[in-house]
């Protein structure tokens, strides 16, 4: 089972605890940008992970969990923008989008000023396009 699970906080609550302040305003932008793409409300999966959809997968061995389809995190440090099936395939809108840096379903971004908000907003319908490729994915 998947460690991480969606929660009961409500989000604006949620909202009010970023920190600091400037990463609030971020994380306002982000909610507002998701909801615009992906046309789902943002839940909470654990602290501090807001997601847009969910899916609920099962692998061959047998495991299986719900899911976020795609979210952000907006930690202290850096942003973080989660695509579950990853950024691989994503090279040419990475290369449009600004200064970021990846992991395997996480970019890291340090401020929303610095990138293209069009393009991000692409990257995140691109993404959620592809995991309705493998799994159902269901509104939150």
């Amino acid at each position: 089972m998947n460690k991480t699970q969606p929660t009961r906080q409500d989000f604006e609550s949620y909202l009010k605890t970023v920190e600091p302040a400037g990463r609030r305003l971020e994380a306002q932008r982000l909610d507002a940008l998701f909801r615009k793409v992906t046309r789902y409300q943002p839940l909470l999966w654990g602290p501090g992970l807001v997601g847009y959809g969910r899916y609920h997968y099962e692998y061959a061995s047998g495991r299986q969990g719900d899911y976020l389809a795609t979210g952000f995190s907006p930690r202290k440090a850096k942003l973080t923008v989660y695509i579950v099936p990853g950024y691989e395939e994503f090279g040419e809108l990475l290369s449009e989008l600004g200064p970021h840096q990846l992991g395997k379903s996480c970019l890291y971004l340090k401020k929303l000023d610095d990138v293209d908000e069009v393009v991000l907003g692409r990257l995140i319908g691109a993404g959620l396009t592809a995991l309705r490729k493998l799994w159902q994915v269901e509104k939150t």
